[in-house]
């Protein structure tokens, strides 16, 4: 029965049980009396009271579904509004859901297209500095060289610190492209790829401290990549934004699967909004079924943990990411904030 014809049917009831009481034992005089006024008021009171319960009931499943409306993430999945009630309530709310379905399927997809041309893009700049800009510095350097070795001796100091400035951008190109095409993860593995982005992060100002339990399961490419890309990111915004001293990398075998884990004693996120950054990241970990949270560490700064499944693992289906899929990049290292 529909909700019009449940709510019709239910007034209908309670105005015909009240016309058949007046017109039985209770009478109205003219005056009304006083016992009368209260029996009318009391008889009112009731009706009214019954008809709210009796809509409070049958509107329920509504109000579960409003709140799950104003809830809903599709960076977060989360349970499903049971499609409880009746009639159209219950078909409103498997409508819903399929909605649902269909735009997680829909962002997983276009995600993945997205991150996967980003990373694509990624590769390409990384190979074009290494190549074209690194091998002209290093021409320049070789110039330099040259020139210094004929030079009179005021000139050739001048050409020295010439040499270095040189150098130096050499180095800061070639730990870009390193940032932009993780090769040591390709090469070494991860436990390599993140020891060694632990050491490119680590400064006088900010100790980074990683903790790589051995015997981790077997890992593929897609999952590797997103755990790499999550640390990146993390030490990223930890750098830029915690003020922090001390950091943490942490990455465990758990039931299931693994875990990644960056600890850092900074100020915390506070009540600030989630940047691209953690958006990207988010997006990274539900193309390979991983749950991400963030939030506040234990003994103050901010907290970043990755649970990513492997292949034996209870993974999480996440909708539009094909088996074996390029896992794509994420944001740029400092590319947004917290």
């Amino acid at each position: 029965m529909s909700l019009f014809w449940r709510i019709f049917l239910l007034n209908a009831v309670v105005l015909v049980a009240a016309t058949g009481l007046l017109l039985g034992p209770v009478t109205v005089s003219t005056p009304v009396l006083f016992t009368e006024a209260a029996i009318l008021a009391v008889g009112l009171a009731a009706m009214l009271v019954a008809n709210a319960v009796l809509l409070r009931i049958g509107l329920a499943p509504l109000q579960r579904l409003t709140r799950a409306m104003s809830t809903t993430d599709l960076l977060r999945p989360g349970k499903r509004p049971a499609a409880d009630g009746r009639g159209e309530v219950a078909e409103l709310i498997r409508t819903f859901n399929t909605m649902l379905d269909r735009l997680e399927a829909e962002r997983a997809g276009s995600s993945a297209r997205a991150l996967s041309a980003q990373e694509g893009e990624r590769h390409r700049v990384a190979q074009e500095l290494h190549d074209e800009v690194g091998q002209t510095l290093t021409a320049v350097l070789l110039e330099l060289k040259r020139v210094a070795d004929h030079a009179p001796e005021p000139v050739r100091e001048e050409i020295h610190q010439v040499q270095e400035t040189t150098r130096t951008g050499l180095d800061e190109i070639r730990r870009i492209a390193r940032r932009l095409r993780p090769g040591v993860l390709a090469e070494l593995g991860l436990s390599s790829a993140l020891k060694a982005l632990a050491g490119e992060f680590s400064t006088p100002g900010l100790a980074v401290h990683h903790h790589l339990e051995p015997g981790l399961p077997p890992l593929d490419k897609d999952t590797e990549l997103v755990l790499y890309r999550v640390a990146q990111e993390s030490l990223t915004n930890t750098a830029r934004h915690a003020a922090a001293r001390h950091v943490e990398l942490t990455l465990r075998r758990v039931a299931g699967g693994v875990e990644l884990c960056v600890r850092d004693d900074g100020r915390g996120v506070g009540g600030a909004q989630e940047g691209s950054g953690i958006q990207g990241m988010r997006e990274r970990a539900l193309l390979i079924g991983a749950t991400l949270t963030v939030g506040p560490a234990p003994m103050g700064g901010t907290e970043v943990r990755l649970a990513a499944p492997t292949r034996g693992g209870a993974a999480r289906d996440t909708p539009g990411a094909a088996p074996g899929s390029t896992a794509p990049g994420s944001t740029a290292p400092g590319e947004g904030g917290r």
